[in-house]
């Protein structure tokens, strides 16, 4: 029976994008190879990462979401431990209400359009009331 899971792996900073495009066909493939199902792919870009890994403060993190049977989530990790352009990475299985959430996050971000640059109006000056002084009146 296939499990839904997701996996997020960051590589190493230093890659080209052929290289980078190389190392998530690799994965991408070994999942179709061991009779795994592609469901979504999200490339996130280079980030900042929460701290330094092997001395680099940035990493480029990609995801996938697939369906595959329990064994092959630990043939996926030997791989990724062996490769020397990923740095980190994590494997999670999906339960309903996370894949009814993936889903929705996926939709909602394909048919939410770019947001519009909205230009603010000046803010017009309002006028200050004029104080008026009191006569203060001393005691003498």
């Amino acid at each position: 029976m296939l499990k839904q899971y997701e996996t997020v792996f960051i590589a190493t900073p230093v890659l080209s994008e052929a290289q980078m495009k190389e190392a998530v066909e690799k994965y991408t493939k070994l999942i179709a190879d061991n009779g795994g199902e592609i469901v979504h792919q999200e490339d996130w870009g280079l980030r900042q990462l929460a701290y330094p890994i092997e001395h680099k403060t940035t990493g480029f993190y990609y995801l996938i979401e697939f369906k595959a049977t329990p064994e092959f989530v630990s043939i996926l990790e030997t791989q990724y431990h062996r490769d020397e352009r990923i740095i980190r990475y994590l494997t999670v299985a999906l339960d309903k209400d996370a894949v009814a959430y993936a889903e929705k996050r996926r939709n909602g971000k394909a048919a939410k359009p770019a947001a519009p640059v909205v230009e603010e109006a000046p803010v017009a000056e309002e006028e200050i009331p004029a104080i008026e002084e009191e006569e203060i009146e001393s005691n003498d």
